[in-house]
């Protein structure tokens, strides 16, 4: 649905990260000369600045929001409620200037980025032109598309709030559990951005759901897709030949991927080969090393208790390092995992939210930061009779002490590989 006399538009662009910088240089590359842009963090001419950027969000024709910005905390927030049905994302400006064949956005709250990457990995290896988008790697509007390009774009509930004109082929959502809800509001809130990735499909898309709630709230709203249910699970374990996939976390991730690559008439034996040789992302649940008393686990990107749990289902004998930064509305509910756990090591700013929900049901130390826990885990290891799992799985953001989870991650790794020979 591209826009008629796009030049001519006029662009007020909010937040200038690496998603709002890539929104300018498209803009500039579609030779669009009215571009007007604000970030919070500009120092020279605060008030001047922020007094012109006022009135051209009164003028403009499209505000791009960047992803995280909430306008309910933003020194504009009068002026861009106001002018609410002017935002747009850069997904939107992707399909309004883009004639797009099929494309393919998968959201939810946890395994968005795992299953993005199976389903581009499917199509590549069955020779389609494709290409992975949006809240991982680069922005989408990095991309050059194409009529036969299918775009795989994982879509964050950010995007999703204020996106208008987004129209996939195949719109995913994997799951849905607490998350965000200092930027939604509430659960109700955080649901309807998800929601939204469903607005202008036709008779002609697909719509893929596996969560009763979602699916009665599609039917209550009259979405057009066409509604794919996925009530059971669909692949058998022992037709995985791939370690990391294999598990109990991947299931979901796994047949949500098979459900939608085969609408592009990849067949169950061709989507199972293409399997094989698929490598798990990094600080997704990473196997990074292993000994024979301890394996390692990374999965730093675990940033809430839900997306903790699979990895303490999937795993025994764990010593679980977590912490950071609590999420609003976030609950460590253990009951269900802590006969996989053996000890529990808590490392952030905020001790005392971690240690209510483990007091009384676990073992248990604070500890100073990732150096000292792994010392103090290297000084107990010949305590442990059965191989153990070192599980960084933090149940919580990253902002106490870490840019993002993967600067966390990393750092764990580092520290590990740093202080190998001890754990041998």
């Amino acid at each position: 649905m591209p826009i008629s006399n796009f030049k001519a538009k006029s662009f007020a662009i909010y937040g200038l990260g690496l998603t709002g910088k890539s929104v300018l240089n498209y803009l500039r590359k579609k030779k669009v000369n009215k571009i007007f842009t604000h970030d919070d963090k500009f120092k020279v001419s605060k008030t001047k600045r922020k007094t012109k950027f006022a009135n051209y969000l009164n003028l403009v024709d499209y505000i791009v929001l960047s992803p995280g910005i909430n306008i309910n905390k933003s020194k504009f927030k009068k002026i861009l409620i106001k002018n609410k049905k002017k935002i747009i994302t850069d997904l939107d400006l992707f399909f309004l200037t883009n004639e797009i064949k099929k494309s393919i956005i998968v959201t939810g709250s946890n395994g968005k980025s795992t299953t993005c990457s199976i389903i581009y990995h499917v199509l590549k290896k069955n020779k389609f032109i494709t290409q992975l988008a949006g809240n991982i790697g680069k922005p989408i509007l990095d991309y050059k598309a194409s009529k036969n390009k299918i775009f795989v774009i994982e879509a964050s509930s950010f995007q999703l709030k204020y996106s208008k004109f987004i129209k996939p082929y195949c719109a995913v959502i994997i799951n849905i559990s607490k998350d965000h809800l200092d930027y939604h509001g509430s659960m109700e809130h955080y649901i309807n951005s998800k929601l939204n990735i469903f607005n202008n499909q036709n008779k002609n898309d697909i719509a893929f759901l596996n969560n009763q709630k979602l699916k009665r709230l599609y039917k209550k709203r009259r979405f057009k897709g066409n509604l794919i249910y996925l009530n059971k699970k669909i692949l058998l374990k022992q037709e995985i030949k791939n370690n990391y996939l294999n598990s109990k976390i991947n299931r979901e991730n796994l047949d949500f991927a098979f459900k939608v690559t085969q609408h592009f008439n990849i067949k169950k034996k061709k989507f199972l080969n293409s399997l094989k040789n698929f490598k798990g992302l990094e600080h997704r649940h990473e196997t990074f090393l292993e000994t024979k008393k301890f394996k390692f686990i990374n999965d730093s990107k675990a940033t809430s208790f839900e997306a903790s749990k699979n990895s303490l289902l999937s795993n025994k004998n764990i010593i679980w390092i977590l912490g950071g930064l609590p999420k609003e509305g976030d609950q460590i509910k253990i009951n269900s995992v802590k006969k996989n756990i053996l000890k529990a090591y808590i490392i952030s700013k905020y001790p005392n939210f971690f240690k209510s929900y483990l007091k009384g049901k676990i073992k248990y130390e604070i500890k100073k930061d990732l150096t000292d826990t792994l010392n103090k885990i290297y000084i107990d290891k010949n305590k442990f009779e059965e191989k153990v799992t070192i599980l960084f799985s933090p149940a919580s953001a990253s902002y106490d002490k870490y840019k993002n989870f993967i600067e966390r991650g990393k750092d764990f790794k580092k520290i590990v590989k740093h202080n190998v020979k001890k754990f041998y």
